[in-house]
């Protein structure tokens, strides 16, 4: 057994797919199969189900991957102690984003990153079901960090550092009965059709969790996966929306209004596993996010 073996078999395991294990490891599938089957041969036992659509650990290959797991991650710690000693660190951190990630601006943040820690790579993937994606990614390993709007109880096996908040307000086409008003309470509210984000997203859970909380009926019509979407289909009459106010700006042909007897603040945090510590990239990605929303909130006037 060695460590490449190891390290072919967890990514297997984590993507349910030879090619893509092999995508993520940089090599040829049949590499992938071979190391594999020759760790199989090793310990006298199947690791995977190749019998299923989506490769499958058997229970000896569910009793391996922690196993393999920690034996990765000591190596990893291993290369960047010796690393810091020469004052560099190096390594992977794997950044679940939002798609609506204007509350911080990313790229200025990661170039940050990466005039300081230049030999660290960092891999970014979009959330595709919003922060409740992104955290089961991050519970099964394949995300190291993660930016995620969680309100309410933070997710067992899940460390959330509050970064900002942003409130979340209503937004009307122009000739609506509303526009007219500046503030409507959620009662009010009962009746409309919503355009809102999927189960799922952040700001769906914020809405859902208001209107739940008021005991007011909400019905939604349409579902966005993008919210920069939401002011256009208000605009063109397809129903109401809660949005966050900092992607309105001087949004056209809309009106927007504040809702009052809810809470409906949408938060952005930055979570990360709560069963391992954190790689010396991933603690060093912390302290510049940390830092960096540090000094932007002491420059935002009270």
């Amino acid at each position: 057994m060695d460590f490449r073996q190891l390290e072919y078999f967890v990514a297997v395991a984590e993507e349910g797919s030879f090619t893509r294990a092999a995508a993520r490891v940089h090599v040829v599938q049949s590499a992938v199969s071979a190391a594999v089957k020759t760790l199989e041969r090793e310990l006298g036992t199947s690791l995977l189900d190749r019998n299923s659509k989506r490769v499958l650990l058997t229970d000896a290959g569910e009793a391996l991957l922690p196993k393999a797991r920690a034996v990765l991650d000591a190596a990893t710690e291993a290369r960047t102690a010796v690393a810091q000693v020469k004052g560099v660190i190096t390594g992977t951190v794997r950044l679940g984003t939002l798609t609506a990630m204007t509350l911080i601006d990313l790229p200025a943040l990661l170039g940050e990153f990466h005039r300081r820690h230049p030999g660290v790579l960092v891999r970014t993937s979009a959330a595709t079901s919003g922060s409740q994606g992104l955290v089961e990614r991050l519970l099964d390993r394949e995300l190291d960090l993660a930016f995620v709007s969680l309100p309410g109880e933070v997710p067992a096996g899940i460390v959330l550092d509050e970064l900002a908040c942003s409130v979340m307000d209503l937004v009307v086409p122009d000739d609506h009965p509303l526009a007219g008003r500046s503030e409507v309470p959620i009662g009010d509210l009962a009746g409309l059709d919503f355009i809102d984000s999927p189960v799922g997203y952040g700001n769906r859970a914020v809405a859902d969790r208001a209107f739940a909380a008021a005991v007011v009926p909400r019905r939604v019509t349409l579902e966005m996966s993008d919210i920069f979407t939401g002011v256009d289909y208000v605009r063109h009459g397809l129903g109401v929306a809660l949005l966050p106010n900092y992607i309105l700006g001087d949004a056209q042909g809309v009106h927007t209004l504040k809702v009052i007897g809810a809470d409906l603040r949408w938060p952005l945090g930055l979570a990360r596993p709560a069963g391992r510590a954190p790689t010396a990239a991933a603690r060093a990605l912390i302290a510049v996010v940390h830092e960096i929303f540090s000094r932007d909130r002491r420059r935002t006037p009270a």
